[in-house]
């Protein structure tokens, strides 16, 4: 239930976010989802992809730092209220959730929330717990 995420460290200049793309997609590696963070200097772009050994290894060749973080899928109902209820479970159970991201994809009212938890097994086993839809790799990438 645990997805490997990657994160590539660029400097935050015009045009470096293509860099990494290009070389994903000269490799054939298709991008899942991705979510991009900056500060003054540099930026941090954190991605899902189907292989992110080919595709850490490709970064890697082509000079990139590139670090890989276990991270967490849910699927909630593409309405309001519904990252609400996840964040109360969260809190009640006091977790800390380091950041998360969503997107919807091709998924019929459903929504896909992405979580960096501090402690990723407990996280998964009390959103489990409680009938959260933790989503599989093999899902997602399906």
């Amino acid at each position: 239930m645990k997805l490997k995420q990657l994160s590539i460290f660029l400097e935050n200049q015009t045009g470096n976010l293509s860099g990494p793309c290009k070389i994903l997609s000269q490799n054939n590696i298709n991008i899942l989802t991705l979510s991009v963070a900056d500060t003054e200097q540099f930026g941090i772009m954190r991605l899902i992809v189907a292989d992110c050994d080919k595709a850490k290894t490709a970064l890697e060749q082509a000079g990139y730092v590139v670090n890989v973080a276990e991270v967490v899928a849910i699927e909630v109902g593409d309405q309001p209220g519904s990252l609400g209820e996840v964040l109360a479970i969260i809190e009640k159970h006091n977790f800390n959730v380091e950041y998360m991201y969503a997107f919807s994809g091709d998924l019929k009212e459903k929504a896909i929330l992405v979580f960096r938890f501090e402690d990723t097994d407990k996280a998964i086993k009390v959103l489990c717990d409680d009938g959260v839809n933790v989503i599989k790799a093999v899902e997602l990438y399906n």
